[in-house]
């Protein structure tokens, strides 16, 4: 059965018996590691989307847009656009306590990396989808990352 992306968060939580969570509840690092999935996805998209290509070239061209560097760029281009509610979602993953770091990243970009997935995956699981995406391209453009 087609679901409609407004309806997919209930068609999903009703499939594998989960309750809608209250995500209020989450520790920043939980959100981030959503996050993290769900901006791949949607760069991996718009990458696929562009056109056919070896694997190989796929995984280059996204990898440049997930690493931490460009998350830190991306959540700075699109700071000053955040509601207070986001923002202090990205506060809160930006200051969380990590005990790992990514590889080729500063702390700085990693902090404000974490902050950037943690806001993904708040929308995300707020099933704010539209708003999500709209972030993500606006910082992306802003950027001159994407056309």
């Amino acid at each position: 059965m087609e679901q409609s992306l407004e309806s997919f968060g209930a068609w999903f939580r009703e499939l594998y018996h989960l309750d809608k969570p209250d995500v209020r509840e989450y520790s920043a690092l939980t959100l981030a590691y959503i996050g993290d999935a769900v901006y791949e996805i949607v760069i991996r998209t718009y990458i696929v989307g562009r056109g056919n290509a070896p694997v190989e070239r796929l995984h280059k061209r996204s990898s440049r847009l997930v690493k931490a560097e460009t998350q830190a760029n991306l959540i700075m281009a699109i700071e000053n656009q955040l509601t207070e509610e986001e923002h202090a979602v990205y506060k809160r993953g930006r200051n969380a306590k990590s005990y790992t770091m990514a590889k080729n990243a500063t702390m700085s970009d990693y902090r404000k990396a974490t902050g950037c997935e943690a806001l993904m995956g708040y929308l995300y699981l707020t099933e704010r989808y539209e708003r999500l995406t709209e972030l993500i391209h606006t910082g992306l453009k802003s950027l001159g990352l994407i056309e």
